[in-house]
């Protein structure tokens, strides 16, 4: 655990050695924006809230942040780096943590820089700033979720364009399992517990849950287990690759 400062410093370090880090952020602030005040309707709806700007949020990730998650491993594995990271005195955990970690602390920079949009509801109205708090944690869990998954098609895919299809193809899997028509396809046939089951697994439910400023126990174990568990798959995929 002594080098898992250190790797996420320096994994943190080299996202803003390039332009990658701040083209992200910029497209993120500038995409918010828009989804919540002209595609969310703020001001025609008369409330002072942000719940048109956490409503667009699993959408607007599921194309973003696989762009983060999608050079975590693929890049590594590519450039013949991977190698010398493994040779280095630290832990498979220590090196998928510190990977993930540094991402999901990028993520949260980016919706940091959101602030303004507190400031904004905050100037024309007074809205549940505690709904709001939870709305910004359930965002940061979300993005956790999607950036997890994405480390495990990383370390599975050398190139990074297949890693980043293949993170938002699970990624729109976990949004639409709670869709109506998704649960119709299982009716005809599976039992109500499976039903039940493929339901729950929806980003969706629990998110919106959360961002409307209900903190339930098991939405939040929902996201930290399914983080904890894309995670080991990810040292799993890379034990095996490795012996490859």
């Amino acid at each position: 655990m002594r080098q898992l400062p250190v790797l996420f410093k320096r994994e943190l370090a080299s996202y803003f050695s390039t332009p990658l880090a701040y083209v992200f952020i910029v497209i993120f602030l500038v995409l918010s924006g828009v989804f919540t005040f002209y595609l969310g309707n703020f001001f025609e709806s008369g409330q002072a809230n942000l719940a048109p700007f956490f409503a667009f949020h699993p959408w607007l990730y599921l194309f973003l942040v696989p762009a983060i998650a999608m050079r975590l491993w693929a890049e590594e594995r590519k450039s013949g780096t991977i190698e010398l990271l493994m040779t280095l005195p630290i832990t498979r955990f220590e090196a998928v943590t510190g990977k993930f970690l540094a991402a999901w602390a990028f993520a949260g920079l980016a919706l940091l820089l959101t602030f303004p949009m507190i400031i904004t509801v905050n100037y024309l109205g007074a809205p549940d700033n505690g709904a709001i708090i939870t709305g910004y944690i359930g965002s940061w869990l979300l993005a956790g979720a999607y950036l997890a998954i994405g480390s495990c098609m990383s370390a599975l895919a050398k190139n990074q364009v297949i890693a980043f299809i293949l993170t938002v193809s699970v990624c729109f899997l976990f949004i639409v399992s709670g869709f109506p028509m998704v649960l119709d396809g299982f009716s005809g046939w599976a039992p109500q517990w499976l039903i039940d089951a493929v339901a729950s697994l929806s980003f969706l439910t629990r998110f919106d849950a959360i961002s409307k400023g209900v903190i339930d126990l098991r939405d939040l174990l929902y996201f930290l287990t399914l983080i904890a568990a894309w995670l080991a798959a990810t040292a799993v995929v890379i034990d095996l690759k490795k012996a490859d």
